[in-house]
């Protein structure tokens, strides 16, 4: 960070989720950035287990960034999670306490955009819930207070998992896609065309397992549960490229979301109907594996 650049004012909104918490150890670890506050939703897991692993990560880092629950479930479909993907408790084999009784708030963003003194940039790596809410109650004070978003959401050419075109963020709330794409808001999506480059294999993480530090070997606990393919962390681009800007390329694209039922419900496409956005379509690589030296070290040799 240099002096002529100020931090930039963040609020995350997240669904910790194994590649969130080492999104969120970046954020905490890099001076560019000024966390002011964490709201939470369902996703990875369900709204208290996210809430849980937001503050068991804080805690490792000794970070006193205030945590605000906000959406246990999505606008119209049933809730769903990813205990497959991400464990029972939402960050595989890392220790965690009991789930702890929380209240959902889903206009908590909107709370927060109005107490804040001047505008944020808002990152949301989770289902976009929160955000649909806070437009829905409040669009103006949205529009005026959120200077940028940018998500880990959607994706143009890239399948999802399970025989799905949506990312998981999309497919669990379409309609909280459509709502946010149709505000107008400075959306940059940042998507499964890019995030799934960032991989670690499974021999790296078995190397920070041995770490003495006590997050690094926390985080690869929670990233051995991905097995011995190894793992992608898709959340840290959006990190990335707040950090170190220009580290994506983007382009300017008209962006709908598919509502409709089947395989391609949630899938992000470009659309003469849609709302011009930007997009994520490569990634300086080299740049980003060296951001993460700030959540790993030097322990995280690239092959």
């Amino acid at each position: 960070m240099t002096a002529s650049r100020p931090p930039v004012s963040i609020l995350i909104d997240t669904d910790p989720g194994i590649d969130d918490v080492v999104a969120l150890s970046l954020a905490a670890r890099s001076p560019e950035l000024h966390v002011a506050g964490i709201t939470t939703t369902y996703g990875n897991a369900t709204l208290a287990a996210a809430t849980r692993n937001a503050s068991a990560v804080l805690a490792l880092l000794e970070k006193p960034i205030p945590i605000y629950p906000g959406s246990d479930r999505p606008l119209e479909r049933p809730l769903v999670t990813a205990p497959d993907t991400h464990g029972p408790t939402g960050v595989g084999y890392a220790p965690v306490g009991g789930e702890e009784l929380v209240t959902p708030n889903p206009t908590v963003l909107l709370g927060l955009l109005e107490w804040s003194e001047q505008p944020v940039t808002l990152v949301t790596l989770g289902p976009l819930t929160n955000l649909a809410h806070a437009l829905s109650v409040g669009p103006d004070l949205v529009r005026s207070r959120v200077r940028r978003h940018i998500g880990m959401f959607g994706s143009l050419h890239e399948q999802g998992n399970t025989n799905r075109w949506a990312d998981f963020n999309a497919w669990a709330d379409p309609e909280a896609v459509d709502i946010v794409l149709r505000a107008g808001l400075p959306t940059v999506m940042v998507g499964l065309d890019v995030t799934r480059r960032m991989e670690l294999s499974a021999a790296q993480v078995e190397h920070l397992a041995t770490s003495s530090d006590p997050l690094i070997a926390w985080l690869a606990k929670a990233l051995r549960f991905y097995g011995r393919n190894g793992c992608v962390v898709h959340d840290v681009l959006p990190l990335g490229e707040l950090i170190e800007p220009d580290l994506l390329t983007l382009a300017q694209v008209s962006l709908a979301v598919n509502l409709e039922e089947g395989v391609h419900r949630g899938h992000t496409m470009e659309s003469p109907a849609g709302t011009p956005s930007q997009v994520a379509l490569d990634v300086d690589m080299a740049r980003m594996r060296a951001l993460l030296a700030r959540v790993f070290g030097e322990e995280l040799q690239w092959q």
